[in-house]
């Protein structure tokens, strides 16, 4: 049993004072709001629920940097696509584990207790399967049970290059798999992941509507469709032009249409979107996947926030590309994208109210639900996936409670993240993750061998 007590804490009520919280199994057991400390209690100044990653290609932080050279002509998503075919054609399994360890790491130090891992790259460099199938895969899960972080792994269908069956093309040979090879990759991963602690769980993600087609589309989601399913849908205008030329729809009408989406299924970027479109998304119940800093980077667009809201529409947050893994930065990049489109300001928020509150705690509720989790909100019997952050930190020191998460999603930095939990392990201690030192000395061998393969 351990016992942490917060001077103030967030809970699904509302505010509460001199708090402990009783965790045990890696849930929390029992809230006692105005208490006295205990000595034995782990003492911190403000707790809150944590924000679920819902999105991530780890492998993708170790390009951070390097592609924002602008070539001859006009650079796209398209453009930087083929840079990154050209860099996951060196990555080796110890290189992919190393790197997804930094990622977590930082995910954790940024306040997020878990992750859905959206992961394509399964085979070797020439496009063969490993004698494991989920070699990869088992990577990834490794990369978590060293960090602690809590797991939603999602391996990717990733099939054919186009709408209408494509051939896969050269850089994409490491991705692809047919849909009998698909099923058995689910279930390595699976017994895999019994190895992990029981908040982490396996899900699937068809990975487009161009990488996959309606038939295996069907045939995956009547073998693995009751858990968390994720995709990629609507994130560019080429997208949207080809799905609809090819499958007589725009993707999120064709998939709303064609696809039992529901409560369990998350819609990465859904950036393309008619009105009528966002509405009937919304309503579907499914949890928008957005990854505000990967799309302003790689220009994908905004997303229709106001009016999604205004539907009803649960969203969550992810780091996509990680190209810069903040969680305080990817929540008011959400929020600085529809005030630069709309010329508005405070624009996701429902009548009046702090919109910083509104936004923290609605991708908290909806990461949790995309991941699978019983999280996202401080109540008895969910997850211990907390934050606490230290509001005497500069840039939160003036504020009270009901401006506390307007300061942190508009006006500090992750540095005010002291101590966080996945499922209670309590990975980040003094605002540093518990296994940080090896962590990154194993990632930097890992970079210099890559680069030098990159020559």
């Amino acid at each position: 049993m351990t016992a942490i007590f917060a001077k103030q804490a967030l809970l699904a009520t509302g505010w509460a004072y001199d708090t402990r919280l009783m965790l045990a199994d890696g849930k929390i057991t029992a809230i006692l709001p105005n208490r006295a400390c205990e000595p034995t209690d782990l003492q911190v100044d403000t707790l809150l629920p944590t924000v679920a990653n819902l999105h991530s290609h780890s492998f993708q932080r170790a390009m951070a940097g390097m592609t924002e050279y602008r070539l001859a002509g006009r650079d796209s998503f398209w453009t930087w696509r083929d840079l990154m075919y050209r860099f996951t054609a060196h990555l080796t399994p110890e290189q992919i584990e190393a790197i997804a360890a930094l990622v977590f790491l930082e995910m954790q130090e940024s306040g997020y207790a878990a992750v859905g891992e959206f992961h394509y790259l399964h085979h070797q460099k020439n496009g063969t399967p490993y004698d494991t199938l989920s070699e990869h895969s088992d990577r990834i899960m490794a990369a978590a049970g060293e960090t602690g972080i809590g797991l939603t792994h999602l391996p990717v269908l990733y099939s054919y290059a186009g709408v209408g069956e494509k051939p896969l093309e050269a850089g994409q040979q490491r991705f692809g798999n047919t849909v009998d090879q698909f099923c058995k990759l689910v279930e390595q991963t699976k017994s895999t992941i019994a190895a992990l602690p029981a908040d982490c769980r396996v899900g699937i993600a068809p990975h487009s509507l161009r990488a996959t087609s309606p038939s295996d589309l069907h045939q995956v989601l009547q073998a693995y469709g009751t858990g968390p399913v994720h995709i990629h849908i609507a994130e560019q205008p080429k997208e949207v032009r080809e799905v609809q030329a090819g499958l007589g729809a725009r993707p999120v009408e064709w998939l709303l249409a064609n696809a039992p989406v529901a409560q369990n299924w998350c819609l990465i970027h859904a950036t393309h979107m008619t009105e009528s479109e966002t509405r009937d998304m919304a309503r579907s119940g499914a949890v928008a996947g957005l990854c505000p800093i990967t799309e302003a980077n790689l220009g994908d667009g905004a997303f229709n926030g106001a009016r999604y809201l205004e539907a009803g529409g649960a969203f969550g947050v992810g780091s996509d590309s990680n190209v810069l893994i903040s969680l305080t930065e990817e929540l008011r990049t959400l929020e600085y994208s529809q005030r630069l489109r709309d010329l508005s300001r405070n624009v996701l928020v429902q009548g009046e109210g702090s919109v910083g509150h509104a936004i923290y705690t609605a991708a908290a509720r909806g990461g949790a639900q995309a991941l699978g989790r019983t999280a996202g909100e401080i109540t008895e019997g969910a997850l211990a996936d907390l934050v606490a952050i230290d509001s005497s930190h500069p840039s939160l020191c003036g504020l009270g409670c009901d401006q506390l998460l307007d300061g942190l999603v508009f006006a500090s930095k992750d540095q005010v993240v002291t101590d966080l939990w996945s499922a209670g392990r309590h990975c980040v201690q003094h605002g540093r993750h518990i296994g940080r030192d090896a962590i990154v000395r194993r990632y930097r061998k890992a970079i210099a061998s890559l680069l030098t393969a990159l020559k």
